[in-house]
């Protein structure tokens, strides 16, 4: 690893970077070059758009080329995990990989730290038989529902709107989550808080509620979209005051459901802070520092939202 300071990127410059697709709105290249100079690593992260097709050329390629890292964001998560040429337990476990590292013997070891990077902004609060319900079946919520695992919730709800959807994804995760339940998730509006819905009754008893929908995003083709709440009106009425409501969404920050939350006298967490601390977490096993200035990548996320 060169530790020369960082400067104009030249013949010795090492290479990083992100596969996914689309990517070109992604701040991991923002955070990680961010971290890497304040490191003094002459190495560079870029956005690297891959269609899925490509996938298993473009990371032979990047091995050639003497790639140092790469992050794996969707839709190649699950892709990557059969194309690596070892998986870590926790990656083998969730059939997803969001980092990848090069093996000395040869190939790409997968493995995910989101997993970590979601768990770091709860980790001050002792969970263990607590209550959490997630809200979406999708990707983000394998890391979601495994963070919440580890630290020690006895009840794991997952609330999903596709009942074939909703029942794939939890019979996937029984093997290593039986204490797992689904929650039916219909109607919109006040009708998904009625006092019969399943998931407004377990909204009530929460402690943890985490939106892993990309409800409430915000979307340059779409000016309505950052106003979308996941949850309707009655059903926001029904988490309790001191709930802790966590969205992996941070644009617009706060998002409509964390707004209402806050009103509500939540806790509110988005999630700008599990994309720094799993970017935090990679840089650890790419560069093998122990310290990485997570303060740095947070301010140059934080910077580059505000910009216009």
């Amino acid at each position: 690893m060169s530790a020369a300071k960082p400067g104009p990127i030249s013949g010795t410059t090492g290479l990083m970077g992100l596969l996914g697709n689309p990517i070109r709105h992604s701040l991991s290249p923002t955070i990680h070059n961010a971290a890497l100079q304040a490191l003094g690593i002459d190495w560079v992260y870029l956005a690297l758009p891959v269609e899925a097709a490509e996938l298993a050329g473009v990371m032979r390629a990047l091995e050639a080329l003497d790639c140092h890292g790469l992050s794996v964001t969707l839709p190649h998560k699950r892709a990557v995990a059969a194309l690596v040429a070892e998986r870590s337990p926790l990656a083998e476990r969730l059939g997803a990989v969001n980092t990848l590292v090069r093996r000395q013997a040869g190939g790409w070891l997968g493995t995910n730290t989101d997993v970590e990077g979601f768990m770091a902004p709860l980790r001050a609060n002792d969970w263990q038989g607590r209550r959490a319900v997630v809200l979406g079946c999708g990707g983000s919520a394998l890391a979601v529902v495994a963070g919440l695992e580890m630290l020690g919730f006895a009840s794991i709800q997952v609330a999903g709107r596709d009942p074939a959807k909703l029942e794939a994804f939890c019979s996937g995760c029984r093997s290593w989550l039986p204490q797992l339940e689904s929650l039916a998730w219909s109607g919109e509006g006040s009708q998904d808080g009625a006092a019969a819905d399943p998931l407004a009754a377990a909204l009530a008893s929460a402690d943890l509620v985490v939106n892993t929908t990309p409800v409430g995003m915000a979307n340059s083709q779409d000016p309505t979209a950052a106003s979308r709440c996941p949850l309707g009106a009655a059903a926001l009425n029904r988490l309790p005051q001191g709930c802790t409501v966590y969205d992996l969404i941070y644009t617009p920050q706060p998002t409509a459901l964390l707004k209402a939350a806050r009103a509500r006298g939540c806790r509110c967490i988005d999630g700008l802070e599990m994309l720094v601390q799993q970017g935090a977490a990679a840089l650890t096993l790419w560069t093998g520092r122990e310290t990485i200035p997570v303060d740095v990548m947070r301010g140059a996320a934080l910077k580059a939202l505000e910009a216009p």
